[in-house]
């Protein structure tokens, strides 16, 4: 059958080109993807949820077949079920659905039902496959709509579902379709929405299922995201990180009633040594007052550079300060450094207290040996960082960041860190960074 589109000119524009060219606007094509093996997105309308959507989305290397697992908002059909057979229709045009995967999951499971009448009116899997179509045009789904159950038995759909997966050896990526708190104040969607993410960040879903249980946390999707988080573990994942988060009342200015969205994406890969530095080197300050030893160098340590340090909570900048000469005897002292600094002494943020170091995700960047640059012409805002210097006052910018897509951009702002005037003479100077996340 053609499950056709129902909220098409109610959450999303009906016009291909009118849809084409908003989520155009949601999402980022320059930023680099990541091998994932699951995620997390948001289903309201565009212009709501479309940011975090196009987000997590612009974070993934496209594989050949999505299972996309949704709630059920409609109290229709079997309250298990999957569709195995047909094809998904949006205006950008047709999904086929992956019969072979499809019937594997179907087989494996002792829950699961095939069942089209579920899916015939329910929007949280409908509003994903824009996005994905966006980037790849012939990608298949299995679409799953999970009702009211227990948690035990969304565990074991999850477990199903990577049995399937791990028998036929696909490409695939695992996607929870969920929206967070419903309806209730800014502070406490975030307050609520915090302690959910937490679980989902630490890949807990028995701590996801009490937080909703306990706290009475309106997310509409826990039980897709259980089966999500019971299936990644079954599959290898290593750790999930938040991409974006936001409320409807970031969009509308109206925060005394909002909907909380999170894009979240999990991976197989491990945290890189000097990346697990910096988050020891933070956690011991913060908790001990004292910096760790680096103990046993590897070979990215060894070598003297200049080094950034940036700390990020809930996907917002929580600290960044860095180093673009070594100071240091090596890299692994100039990132203990730096991390101490971020951690604690950006003018930006006040200190990062106890309670928050398991919310922190850490990035660092060692940066080659600035070289002048006679123009602008010789930059470029995604592969060169920036400095700008006039006598003694320096301003420096990363390159690669959220939001800077100029090099007129980045030039600007690092006159403003120097208390550079607009049409004050300045030296140029740039270089590259190796990020480690």
């Amino acid at each position: 059958m053609n499950r056709r589109p129902v909220v098409a000119g109610q959450f999303y524009p009906a016009s291909s080109a009118q849809l084409r060219a908003m989520i155009e606007q949601l999402v980022d094509d320059n930023v680099a993807r990541e091998d994932v093996i699951g995620l997390v997105s948001p289903h309201a309308g565009y212009v709501y949820s479309g940011l975090v959507a196009g987000a997590v989305m612009s974070r993934i290397k496209f594989k050949n077949t999505f299972i996309i697992m949704g709630p059920n908002h409609t109290g229709m059909g079997k309250p298990l079920s999957i569709m195995t057979q047909g094809t998904w229709e949006t205006p950008l045009g047709e999904v086929e659905i992956d019969s072979e995967l499809g019937q594997k999951i179907l087989a494996t499971s002792s829950y699961l039902q095939e069942d089209s009448s579920a899916h015939q009116h329910e929007h949280s899997i409908e509003v994903q496959l824009p996005f994905l179509q966006y980037f790849r045009n012939d990608i298949k789904i299995v679409p799953i709509v999970l009702a009211s159950s227990t948690g035990d038995i969304y565990k074991e759909v999850g477990k199903d579902i990577a049995r399937a997966v791990k028998d036929l050896n696909g490409e695939v990526v695992i996607m929870a379709s969920s929206d967070m708190t419903h309806y209730e104040p800014q502070e406490s969607a975030l307050s609520k929405d915090t302690r959910a993410i937490e679980a989902m960040l630490d890949l807990n879903e028995y701590e996801l299922l009490k937080r909703v249980d306990e706290l009475a946390i309106s997310m509409c999707g826990y039980a897709p995201v259980v089966s999500l988080i019971s299936a990644v573990k079954e599959l290898g994942a290593t750790g999930a990180e938040l991409v974006k988060y936001q409320t409807s009342g970031d969009i509308s200015g109206d925060y005394s009633s909002v909907v909380g969205y999170a894009g979240i994406i999990v991976t197989k890969k491990e945290m890189s040594p000097l990346v697990k530095l910096a988050k020891k080197t933070v956690e011991t300050y913060v908790r001990e007052g004292k910096a760790p030893k680096p103990g046993q160098l590897t070979p990215e340590m060894k070598q003297k550079a200049g080094v950034f340090v940036s700390i990020h909570k809930f996907g917002e900048l929580r600290g960044c300060i860095g180093t673009f000469e070594s100071s240091e005897s090596n890299v692994a002292e100039e990132t203990i450094i730096n991390a101490i600094s971020s951690a604690t002494r950006d003018p930006r943020f006040p200190p990062v207290s106890p309670d928050e170091l398991k919310d922190l995700s850490y990035n660092v960047d060692v940066l080659t040996t600035p070289e002048p640059v006679e123009s602008q012409d010789q930059l470029d805002s995604r592969k060169y960082g920036v400095i700008v210097e006039s006598g003694i006052r320096r301003g420096l910018l990363l390159p690669d960041l959220e939001g800077v897509d100029s090099v007129d951009y980045q030039i600007d702002i690092c006159r403003q860190k120097a208390g550079l005037a607009h049409d004050e003479p300045i030296k140029l100077y740039r270089f590259e960074v190796k990020r480690y996340k």
